[in-house]
């Protein structure tokens, strides 16, 4: 898989290419809502969603009383800031 340089904003890659480093990042496309992705760690599971302005990740059950926690990232932030802010957990 060659991708833009993790430098780039998010917004430089196609979607193709976005949907390939996600597979890549252990993430799963759901089959009936295509832009939501799984992924599930020994530490925590969740939820990432590829919207039109940003991109949403829900982690499940992982704050207080067992509740989601949800942040949004803009397209704009490089593919390597939004690598280490999502998949380091919440």
């Amino acid at each position: 898989m060659t991708l833009p340089a993790a430098d780039t904003p998010l917004y430089s890659h196609p979607l193709p290419d976005i949907e390939k480093w996600l597979q890549a990042m252990g993430c799963q496309q759901d089959r009936k809502e295509l832009h939501c992705w799984h992924i599930q760690k020994p530490a925590w599971k969740a939820e990432i969603f590829l919207e039109v302005e940003e991109l949403t990740v829900r982690y499940l059950q992982a704050g207080e009383d067992k509740r989601d926690i949800q942040r949004s990232f803009k397209y704009s932030l490089s593919r390597k800031d939004i690598e280490n802010a999502v998949f380091s957990g919440p």
